[in-house]
């Protein structure tokens, strides 16, 4: 049976105009701002009048490791969503947008797929509403502040061998890693080295996902240091007078973007932060909007649970004072025989004792996310490959770790396949079972931070620091900022640094390379193994693949 593309069946989807997407949460005409006939932002004003309102049940999709056989994460969220609404509940979906970058270069789009999608797809996928073309432009300003403040006499005394703010850019280029600035003479400005991040990785980025308004968005951008001084002192994005300019850039970003699934249920989509990098979720501005005006609120965390549902419930959580009331795990037969030893080419045969094999990088992360004090539910994410008895031995396996894994068929059957799932979750969060808690202390020190995650959430022995990183994680603790959590950036295929060793992985250590310190969005970064900040495209780019049709229409981007 051939299947239509997930672009094909976006085309397809019978949209409802904006304005009666927002009805069905109870926001007026008056209170979106309209981009297009199929997405708009919510205006601060409303959000400001329902903050008064009970919070909905919020609940975290997340998954098992990445694997080339994919898993289905943003997919499972949106079935969900709309499985959630199937059964008479008012729920609302929130995912991130997706970066430019990645579109072109491997990953693809990031709005669900099948029969489970957000639409406008293409859109989303593109310049959607300018919000990262406003945080690439508010970062860029800084940029350009803080070399024009050292041209025109650097009364702030910077060091121009610490300048630690970097250039960012919305797109996978290698050749932007390390740069040399200022050359051609004395009209140019003093020569040095600098460097390009994608946009996702910006500070900027995840401070517009971290912030609760608009004042606050101003104070944190602010707080951010980008630069030290000889004495080595910090000089803050205010001390260049940037904040305020920067914050007018973002006066419109930072409203959140509401869309609709192909089902027409409502979806804010608005943020999102490098995953491996910074915390990888939505904004909590969409997401606290979303709890007050839906009953049930379905997110998602970034890559697996050991990375994303970690930076969820140790940053986002933490900071926005949100509580998941159950996590959703998700996973595939055909990524389990992946971790099983089975190779790509070889996944279609039924093979159950590879998926038996594979099944406990999956049994970590249930317990890593039990030990945060939610309830876990496995979703068995289906492939139409799938055989009864591989389904069955996740099952089995899930069931021996006390949860329960259920079978999603919303891929293929949209909401319709994903019903016996959404009816078990509303009964999970309506139960009120969760006893959600952060797996540290605020006062606990930074590297005992480091240390807790490598050795409870990896399973690593320890954490490797040498004597300069743990001098300079002291330095900050000193300067007040010990209380901060910490954001690891490691890769996202394996729970160790090597990104070849799947399953669950033991007796290995995690080398902590470099630790930075995220002032304004309010944690401290600790790089891990080789993790880049600017990906760069692979040989065959997606990009290569994406043209207008003879119609007008985008081809290529799924």
């Amino acid at each position: 049976m051939e299947y239509k593309t997930d672009i094909q069946i976006a085309r397809e989807a019978n949209k409802l105009p904006i304005q009666e997407i927002g009805a069905k949460l109870g926001i007026s005409s008056d209170d979106l701002l309209p981009y297009g006939h199929d997405k708009a932002k919510v205006s601060q004003d409303f959000i400001n009048s329902v903050q008064d309102r009970k919070d909905g049940k919020l609940i975290l999709v997340t998954a098992i490791n990445p694997t080339p056989a994919g898993e289905g994460k943003t997919t499972t969220t949106v079935g969900l969503g709309d499985g959630l609404n199937r059964i008479g509940k008012n729920a609302c979906v929130c995912i991130r947008e997706a970066s430019l970058g990645p579109n072109f270069g491997m990953k693809g789009g990031a709005a669900g797929g099948g029969y489970a999608q957000i639409v406008p797809m293409e859109e989303m996928n593109l310049h959607f509403t300018g919000d990262f073309h406003a945080i690439t432009s508010a970062h860029s300003l800084l940029s350009a502040m803080i070399d024009n403040h050292i041209y025109w006499g650097n009364a702030l005394e910077i060091d121009t061998r610490r300048v630690v703010w970097r250039r960012v850019v919305d797109m996978n280029d290698r050749a932007l890693r390390q740069i040399t600035a200022s050359l051609g003479g004395v009209s140019n400005g003093f020569p040095r080295e600098t460097g390009f991040d994608i946009t996702v990785a910006s500070e900027v980025m995840a401070i517009l996902c971290l912030s609760n308004n608009l004042q606050d968005l101003q104070k944190r951008l602010g707080d951010m240091i980008v630069a030290y001084r000889r004495d080595r002192t910090p000089v803050f994005a205010r001390d260049i007078k940037a904040d305020g300019a920067m914050t007018v850039l973002l006066k419109d970003a930072m409203q959140p973007n509401i869309v609709q699934t192909l089902e027409n249920n409502p979806a804010f989509v608005h943020g999102g932060p490098f995953a491996n990098i910074a915390h990888g979720c939505n904004s909590v501005i969409a997401t606290t909007t979303a709890l007050k005006l839906a009953d049930y609120v379905v997110t998602e965390a970034g890559f697996g649970a050991d990375l994303g549902a970690e930076k969820f419930m140790n940053i986002k959580c933490r900071k926005a004072g949100l509580a998941p009331s159950v996590v959703v795990c998700v996973a595939t037969v055909r990524a389990m025989k992946m971790n099983g030893g089975v190779a790509k080419a070889d996944l279609g045969p039924e093979n159950v004792k590879a998926v038996q094999a594979g099944c406990p990088n999956l049994g970590r992360h249930i317990e890593n996310l039990k030990s945060f004090g939610v309830p876990v539910v496995v979703a068995i994410n289906h492939f139409v490959t799938d055989t009864d008895a591989e389904v069955q031995a996740i099952k089995d396996f899930v069931a021996e770790q006390g949860a329960e894994a259920i079978l999603s068929r919303h891929w293929e059957l949209g909401s319709e396949g994903s019903a016996d799932l959404a009816k078990r979750v509303a009964e999970i969060a309506d139960a009120d079972e969760a006893n959600f808690a952060p797996i540290y202390p605020d006062e606990m020190s930074l590297a005992d931070k480091i240390q807790t995650i490598c050795k409870n959430i990896y399973r690593a022995d320890e954490a490797l620091m040498d004597q300069k990183i743990r001098d300079q994680l002291k330095q900050w603790e000193d300067q007040g900022y010990g209380h901060l959590p910490v954001c690891m950036a490691k890769t996202q295929y394996s729970f160790s640094t090597d990104p070849t060793l799947r399953g669950a992985p033991v007796g290995h250590s995690v080398p902590v390379r470099e630790v930075r310190l995220s002032a304004g969005a309010g944690f401290v970064v600790a790089v891990c193994g080789e993790i880049m900040t600017m990906p760069g495209l692979p040989r065959v780019p997606s990009a290569e693949n994406i043209m207008l049709n003879d119609k007008g229409e985008v081809e290529g981007l799924f």
